[in-house]
């Protein structure tokens, strides 16, 4: 008997290319599952046990609640036991909303809201004194202490330095029973249609009640009545005037300035929150950044006259109506059409980008009298803001974005907090600034925070204190010390935001669950591996079952049970070819163990390549936190960028050198990051980037269609006799369109049943059997087989029977030796992994003609490819370089940075202790740098 205490029993597993597997995964244990890209590893993890776990979950729910949910289908297993809560941590699961940061996901800045509403000390905006708040008794002690025996008026505020005439007001005050008011600091009595200047600004206050201060018990009542009262008409605020005194002094229920009298509403969590309307900055709305018109944008070259294009977004003179406003202007501003910009007055060019509504006469010279002329002008600058705001039209805003700059906020200065907010301080620190910390250095302020308060506020603090210390403190083990709590989620990267789940994870401290991770050591340095293995073991010890999917060799030799499945890939795959300890491993023949043992491994070159002789040297980079950094990119070479996580290897490459180079060759639109000059674009002649990034979002997309293959396969059907004679076009062989696909399923193979509140089901389409088109379309043949044929044929098939045909064969190859050669050519781009995904581009690009001088950018090309696949894709890249290309490469994977003829390495560690050249040269001279961390794994690995 198996106890299923220890044990989950998967029986059967038939999901994608899985050959009905049986296999028992022991609990509570650190599993790791391995094997080449594509044998069957996601599809044992993800697919299979993961979507069992979602589907039993939601089974739990009412059939009601369910059918809302959109069901989940079955995966194809015969039976799975002993299956805890699933919960699945992915690459592909952050945020891309501007509004969310890395506080919001880990939750520390929920905790940081609470600790500044309940613990938090307000401060004046005005006089940055401490703001203070009463209770009506407290009012009523203080008014008997400190005006005893003296005559006083008790006023509330109505209106505060504001314009108007105030007539309505006077006339509802009057209505309420009072009969005087104080106006700019004169008490006066209230008369029928009274009313103030209205273009100047005034100071309101309602007359409550005059009194003389005496200590009875009726003086006690009326004073609490009138404080009530008082309270009610001012909006919680009230003041109390000596008679023969100026200056009034204020008291408040809310927090409130002793001086000035402002006073803040009672802070709550959302007072905190750029999210929420109560406490984002409404200039911005809590993005921190506004978009603002660049004049230099508008006139770009201010020799030119209006005639000849001066004003860029209007462009050359044209008949429009613009430009007979302009013609308008220049008459009553003495300039024309043919006047250089430079030479218009500074009041005419402030017209034309602001506008203008006035009239004015002029001599008309030809009937000789006066003429009024009207000009109601927007301005050009507004015009681009107002389209850039409220223009429907994407094409429209990315029009009105070519002519503004994205600036910080000037209001917030970036916080996205209204300044009320900001004013509340913990420790003399206010939430935008513990928000602006690395997580290091907010973990240090945490650490002393309970010394420095004391009292309430030290026992209102602790609990929420020890929270954020907890999950700051995981933060730290994954090694994302040097991310901070304001840093936007998009900009993350896929390893990155997975850890950043993974701590948060660990963070809520669940027992008993089956966590499933899908290459967390993406993007992690060799130096930080250690931490996260810790994490995961720590996982593992609170109680939970932990399964990786993972090629990373310390992370294999670390679990306490490996499963590594294939042969090899695809249909070839989806077998398990061995499983137990971390050491059994090597007593099997399999090519997971080969490279563990060192049976085989990645040779280093004899001799790194001379390059060209030919560089690009970009200069005095300062985006993020580079350190004002200078890098020279030798051409004809592979260079490999390496670093710590968080050191500043993608704001180089990605952010700055990339976006220099695509506007340079292609136009491209995005702006680099700041940076002094480059020089050495000519030497090449385009430049590719090859990210990580699915290649389809929806089912009808797959490799053919996505390398472009698919539309020569169609082109050559349209050439067989039999499609000549019917005159059938490529548009015939296609799924997408109408004429030669089945329409019952409308060219997708399967017909989705709906059943209400059980799961969709989706059966085979009986009409064409799945194969995708209509029996007259499936009736054309070349070489016997029909296009549905062709879609089921995996590569290696294809470049065999498509041998004699060049334009195809060209493509099918190179996807062939990028190690995809057991994917089919109509496999769903959405059952591609990331690193399959990936290749496909990079096979994609290289079936392309290359010029023999383009530069190519690979961005962690090895992720999610096992150790063999490597050494493909290694072959693939020298053979690239070796016809005169350059290839630069952003990795941590030590077979690949060997292998580099150049390396630049950014340290020393990540955020702000980041940022700087470190070392640069061959392998063997980056070896030599002492404090580089790349340099120690990298003499290892070359065993130096």
């Amino acid at each position: 008997m198996i106890n299923y205490e220890e044990n989950i029993e998967v029986k059967g597993a038939r999901v994608h290319n899985l050959k009905n597997i049986d296999i028992t995964i022991p609990r509570e244990k650190l599993v790791v599952i391995t094997g080449l890209s594509g044998s069957g590893k996601s599809s044992l993890a993800f697919d299979t046990i993961y979507a069992e776990g979602q589907r039993r979950y939601i089974e739990t729910f009412s059939a009601y609640a369910r059918q809302f949910l959109g069901g989940l289908e079955r995966p194809d297993v015969d039976k799975i036991d002993g299956l805890s809560p699933v919960i699945a941590i992915e690459q592909k699961t952050t945020s891309k909303s501007p509004r969310s940061t890395v506080g919001t996901i880990t939750e520390i800045y929920d905790f940081l809201r609470l600790l500044y509403a309940r613990a938090g000390d307000a401060y004046s905006y005005n006089t940055g004194e401490k703001m203070v708040s009463y209770s009506d008794e407290q009012i009523r002690d203080l008014i008997k202490k400190d005006y005893d025996q003296k005559k006083i008026n008790i006023l509330a505020p109505v209106i505060r330095s504001r314009k108007g005439h105030y007539r309505e007001l006077f006339e509802q005050i009057a209505k309420q029973g009072f009969v005087k008011v104080r106006v700019d600091g004169v008490v006066v009595d209230i008369t029928k249609g009274m009313k103030v200047d209205r273009y100047k600004v005034h100071d309101i206050e309602i007359v409550i009640d005059r009194l003389k201060v005496i200590d009875t018990e009726d003086f006690d009542k009326r004073l609490s009545e009138t404080i009530n009262t008082a309270m009610y008409s001012g909006e919680n605020v009230l003041m109390v005037l000596e008679e023969g005194q100026k200056i009034a002094r204020y008291f408040s229920r809310d927090l409130m300035c002793p001086t000035t009298g402002i006073s803040y509403p009672n802070p709550e969590p959302n007072t905190f929150s750029f999210n929420s309307p109560k406490g984002m900055c409404s200039h911005c709305s809590g993005l921190g950044h506004v978009y603002q018109v660049n004049e230099k944008k508008i006139f770009p070259n201010k020799k030119l006259t209006i005639k000849a294009g001066g004003i860029a977004p209007l462009g050359e003179y044209k008949s429009s109506w613009a430009f007979k406003q302009i013609d308008t202007i220049g008459q009553r501003y003495k300039f024309d059409i043919n006047t250089p910009i430079e030479k218009i007055s500074e009041e005419a060019i402030n017209v034309l980008l602001n506008g203008t509504v006035e009239s004015f006469d002029l001599d008309s010279k030809t009937l000789g009298v006066k003429r009024t002329y009207k000009i109601d002008y927007e301005g050009i600058s507004n015009f681009i803001t107002n389209q850039f705001n409220e223009a429907d039209s994407t094409s429209i805003k990315r029009w009105a974005k070519e002519y503004m700059d994205k600036i910080t906020c000037p209001t917030c200065d970036g916080s996205r907090l209204r300044k009320e907010s900001l004013n509340f301080k913990v420790d003399e620190k206010n939430i935008a600034e513990l928000a602006h910390l690395d997580i290091s250095e907010l973990a240090e302020f945490f650490k002393k925070l309970p010394k420095k308060i004391q009292g309430n506020q030290l026992k209102i603090a602790e609990e929420i204190i020890k929270e954020i210390s907890t999950r700051v403190q995981f933060l730290l083990d994954v090694g994302l010390d040097y991310l901070s709590l304001n840093r936007s989620s998009k900009s993350l990267s896929g390893g990155e935001a997975q850890r950043i789940r993974l701590a948060t994870q660990i963070g809520s401290q669940l027992v008993g669950v089956l966590y499933i991770l899908d290459e967390p050591s993406i993007g992690l340095h060799q130096r930080d591996n250690e931490r996260l293995i810790k994490s995961l073991e720590a996982l593992r010890d609170l109680g939970n079952s932990v399964i990786v999917v993972e090629h990373d060799k310390d992370m294999i030799e670390r679990a306490d049970h490996v499963i590594d499945i294939g042969p090899k890939a695809g249909k070839y795959g989806g077998e398990i070819i061995s499983e137990g300890k971390p050491e059994d491993l090597k007593n099997f023949n399999t090519l997971t163990a080969d490279y563990i043992s060192g049976k085989k491994q990645i040779e280093v070159p004899k001799q790194r390549r001379k390059g060209n002789g030919k560089k690009i040297t970009l200069s005095g980079c300062t985006g993020n936190n580079l350190k004002n950094v200078t890098a020279s990119f030798p051409l004809g070479k592979l260079i490999g960028v390496t670093g710590v996580s968080g050191s500043g290897k993608s704001t180089l490459i990605n952010e700055t050198l990339y976006p220099i180079m695509n506007a340079y060759y292609f136009n491209g639109v995005k702006k680099p990051m700041p940076y002094k000059k480059i020089t050495g674009l000519e030497h090449i002649d385009k430049v590719i980037d090859i990210n990580q990034s699915p290649i389809g979002r929806t089912p009808r997309s797959n490799p053919a269609t996505y390398t472009g293959v698919f539309s020569e396969i169609r082109s050559l059907f349209t050439k067989t006799s039999e499609a000549a004679i019917r005159g059938y076009k490529p548009g015939r062989f296609s799924f997408n369109v109408k004429g030669g696909r089945c329409e019952t399923c409308q060219g997708g193979g399967l017909r989705v049943i709906e059943m209400n509140f059980l799961p969709d089901v989706y059966v085979e389409c009986e009409t064409c059997n799945g194969k995708r088109f209509n029996r007259e379309t499936l009736e054309i043949r070349y070489k016997g087989k029909s296009i549905a044929d062709v879609l089921e044929m995996t590569i290696n098939e294809a470049v065999d029977f498509f041998e004699l045909i060049p334009k195809i064969h060209r493509k099918l190859k190179t996807i062939k030796e990028v190690g995809l050669g057991y994917i089919s050519l109509g496999q769903q781009s959405t059952t591609l992994s990331g690193g399959e995904a990936q290749r496909i581009k990079l096979a994609t690009e290289l079936s392309k003609r290359d010029t023999g001088n383009t530069f190519y950018i690979l961005d962690e090309p090895t992720t999610g490819l096992h150790f063999e696949d490597i050494r493909v894709l290694m072959e693939v890249l020298e053979r690239l370089v070796d016809k005169g290309n350059t290839i630069l490469v952003i990795e941590h994977n030590m077979d690949v940075i060997k292998m580099a003829d150049y390396i630049i390495d950014i340290g020393y560690e990540g955020g702000k202790g980041g940022g700087k050249l470190v070392a640069k040269g061959t392998p063997e001279e980056v070896c030599k740098d002492k404090k580089s961390y790349t340099a120690k794994f990298l003499r290892k690995e070359l065993g130096l």
